[in-house]
């Protein structure tokens, strides 16, 4: 019965013509510009990178359109990714006009605080909203002495893992709402895995941050001193923002439409002082909006293998929770991890003979088997912190990080310094843990 199942759902993603092996190189060589070519040409990537991302997206595109005569999958592309980018410059707007006041030369246990507080609020406004809020407060707290640790933690914890408790927190999980797992499914069975893991990124960032600033206080002895004190500017802007929080819930296109007007009355009706005071600059939105678009574009052959060798590849691992989590995790840090989670979804609700198209049937293994699920919305969540591109907040955040001046990790340091040594570790640990 199992086998019969597996064809089944193999034969469902074989009717689509596959694109050639080679069309992945376009995907590839979109990451690997994005790694290597701010350390081999800066000023000419910083001149050129909207034309990289033009060509080897523009080339995946054509290819579908006159190779495979596929218009399905670049509009579906196309879609996402307008999606994706409303949303993003949306909650950047918005944010823009909300300016917190916070005390300078914050001490590890309030910078500790401040983070865990934002993977809460993650829950409420999502990822990318708590992202957009808090960067600019977390940079002028931390102005004095802010270095890279800084930057990927509040990418690890704010952009990623907090937003693990509710389907507003993160895309996958709402993904996974509108297929019918029921709203508090996710606090209700990931609650511990996210309290762990928070809890253990917390501490790791304590002893780091406690470090620093032993060192930068006897070198600046006004960081023993904070200044300052906390206020919120800007309120008014709250009401636009649970304003785009709630056309999520809307169909296309006009959830996209309510948050263009939006974000339009928020700028059009918010003091310029407050843009100013929050060094507001559209640079960090441009990078995101033209990297993306590459990257939407060149990973559908990506997607297309993931879909159509899904079933083949559970059926020679026998796919455990652990194989969901791994598989799930591993290729939602490289893609985007709303259609890899999507994916494994299907390939579940296939081996338990229902459909992902079903809400019924996505409820009834919620409800009566939800190990796999577990492992699946755990690894598009967490490890969707594993690179820059794992999920959309993550670039954003970097982007305004560094246009403030701040020296940010490069895509490989923030691989090889944190993300392998610091996070991984954590993440097996959450898994042997949770899904023996």
């Amino acid at each position: 019965m199992k086998n019969n199942r597996f064809m089944i759902l193999a034969a469902s993603t074989a009717e689509h013509i596959l694109p050639a092996w080679w069309m992945l190189f376009p995907f590839f060589l979109q990451l690997l510009a994005i790694a290597i070519m701010p350390f081999l040409a800066l000023h000419w990537w910083e001149r050129h990178y909207p034309k990289v991302a033009i060509l080897l997206g523009g080339l995946t595109v054509l290819y579908y359109l006159f190779i495979l005569g596929d218009r399905v999958h670049p509009l579906a592309a196309l879609h996402e990714y307008v999606s994706f980018i409303v949303l993003m410059g949306s909650l950047f707007i918005v944010a823009s006009g909300i300016h917190i006041s916070v005390r300078e030369g914050a001490t590890p246990f309030v910078n500790t605080g401040f983070l865990v507080l934002g993977a809460l609020l993650a829950n409420l406004i999502g990822t990318t909203g708590a992202s957009m809020l808090l960067i600019r407060p977390w940079i002028r707290m931390n102005k004095w002495r802010i270095g890279g640790f800084h930057t990927v933690f509040f990418i690890f914890l704010i952009s990623n893992v907090g937003g693990c408790l509710t389907p507003i927190g993160d895309p996958p999980l709402f993904l996974g709402f509108l297929k019918g797992v029921p709203f508090f499914w996710t606090l209700v069975h990931l609650w511990q895995p996210w309290l762990v893991l928070v809890v253990l990124l917390a501490t790791i960032f304590y002893a780091l941050d406690l470090r620093d600033y032993s060192k930068a206080k006897d070198i600046s002895p006004r960081l023993a001193n904070e200044a300052g004190a906390w206020s919120v500017e800007g309120v008014g802007n709250i009401l636009p923002l649970m304003a785009i929080l709630g056309a999520i819930f809307i169909p296309t296109p006009w959830r996209e439409l309510v948050m263009c007007t939006v974000a339009i009355i928020s700028w059009k009706f918010t003091p310029k002082l407050i843009h100013e005071k929050n060094e507001f600059s559209a640079a960090p939105l441009k990078e995101v909006a033209w990297l993306f678009i590459g990257i939407f574009a060149t990973m559908m052959p990506a997607l297309d293998y993931l879909q159509h060798h899904a079933a083949a590849l559970a059926e020679s691992c026998g796919m455990g929770s652990h194989h969901f989590y791994y598989f799930t995790g591993v290729l939602s840090s490289l893609l985007d991890n709303a259609p890899t989670y999507l994916s494994f979804l299907s390939l579940e609700m296939g081996l338990r003979g229902g459909s992902v198209d079903y809400p019924h049937d996505v409820l009834q293994v919620a409800s009566s088997t939800p190990e796999h699920l577990i492992a699946i919305s755990l690894g598009a969540v967490f490890f969707g912190a594993m690179t820059y591109i794992g999920n959309g907040p993550n670039f954003m955040v970097k982007s305004v990080v560094a246009s403030s001046g701040i020296t940010t990790p490069s895509f490989f340091g923030y691989l090889l310094r944190y993300s392998l040594p610091m996070l991984l570790p954590l993440l097996v640990l959450v898994g042997w843990l949770f899904l023996r």
